[in-house]
């Protein structure tokens, strides 16, 4: 599968951004897609998941409340809607899948096969 988000841009803090990752290939409602970011000098870190099966959904504590991660399998893309955005969210983000993950890998960059390349996220205060 291949994927390929778009989205990003330059907002201020407060602001609402909705990020898409689109697919290509693949029976996508089979793949588990997660959103991953990467801010300046730091590790990639996981945003936000969305399981292939059952469609859990899971978030990391710093964007709990605030982002949603939501999938239109009939459009195979998978959004990313991020509100009360803050300059700490400032980072190249990325879209993951992969068709055999388990469920407690699901926050583990490593465990997944495809990437897309990261769209860019500027929040300024």
């Amino acid at each position: 599968v291949q994927l390929q988000a778009s989205g990003g841009g330059l907002l201020q803090a407060g602001d609402s951004l909705r990020l898409s990752c689109s697919a290509s290939g693949g029976t996508f409602s089979r793949y588990t897609v997660a959103w991953f970011r990467q801010a300046p000098g730091k590790e990639r870190e996981f945003v936000a998941a969305i399981f292939r099966s059952a469609g859990n959904k899971y978030y990391a504590d710093s964007v709990k409340g605030r982002f949603t991660i939501s999938r239109d399998n009939a459009k195979k893309t998978v959004d990313l809607q991020m509100n009360s955005l803050r300059p700490e969210d400032t980072a190249v983000y990325y879209c993951a899948a992969d068709g055999s993950l388990i469920l407690s890998s699901i926050r583990n960059e490593n465990q997944y096969d495809y990437w897309g390349r990261g769209t860019q996220v500027t929040v300024s205060s």
